[in-house]
């Protein structure tokens, strides 16, 4: 049998052949927790003196998710799962509007509760999108970028990454939600809260992730060198060798 040889021609990352035997797994768990969260988005909760949409109980773990992602299996994997979970999330807000056109059967009327709490407004849908794909993005970029440059370990990386996406992500769904529904100081609030709390959640679960970047390195036989991502996303960057 001849020897395995790094996987130049199809990723160019210098990874062995092996590499992305997880990554279908990964993109399920990611995918799932991304529309969960988005669901339950629709309500506000208030725990202690902060104050934040349900979904964010949640959502703070697609960011763990994303960080492996690319860590691991390098921006242009990463990237291609973000555009994934985008698809997803656009699907299930059709397919949950679309239950909301029909009426329920006699003797079985829920439809009033069903349909206002899944009849999304297109506020809530375009700022979720909006939010998810540029915050997601942002997170992956900061992370191959800081790598690329050699700045600091994983923790370090996670950590940075998380605070750029998770605010991006936190000022976009405000704004297109709730911007004018909410008065300044309430949507202050909200957004600081938000971000508190993603970003003091990453730091406190930063172990169980450095673990299991650890095990899914050795796991997949290999890590993806820095690349230096073009900041378009739309735009297939070139692998950048020897990093």
């Amino acid at each position: 049998m001849p020897e395995s040889k790094p996987d130049v021609e199809r990723g160019g990352l210098g990874l062995s052949t092996n590499q992305g035997r997880y990554l279908p797994q990964i993109t399920g768990l990611f995918t799932g927790l991304l529309i969960i969260s988005n669901v339950c988005s629709n309500r506000l909760v208030t725990i202690g003196p902060l104050e934040f949409d349900a979904g964010t109980l949640m959502f703070p773990l697609t960011y763990i998710f994303g960080d492996l992602l690319t860590e691991v299996y390098g921006f242009r994997k990463a990237r291609m799962v973000i555009w994934t979970g985008f698809l997803a999330l656009f699907v299930c807000a059709g397919c949950l509007y679309l239950t909301t056109l029909f009426p329920s059967p006699p003797g079985y009327d829920t439809s009033g509760a069903w349909d206002k709490a899944m009849g999304l407004t297109p506020r809530i849908v375009l700022g979720s999108l909006a939010a998810y794909l540029f915050g997601e993005m942002a997170n992956s970029l900061t992370l191959a970028k800081i790598k690329f440059k050699g700045m600091g370990g994983p923790g370090f990386r996670f950590i940075a990454s998380t605070l750029v996406g998770q605010t991006i992500d936190t000022a976009i769904f405000a704004s297109i939600a709730f911007l004018g529904v909410l008065d300044r100081e309430l949507w202050f609030t909200l957004v600081a809260s938000n971000v508190f709390y993603k970003v003091g959640l990453e730091i406190v679960l930063l172990p169980l992730t450095l673990h299991c970047a650890r095990r899914l390195k050795k796991a997949e036989g290999g890590d993806a060198p820095g690349e230096n991502p073009s900041l378009n996303p739309f735009r297939r960057s070139r692998p950048t060798p020897g990093r």
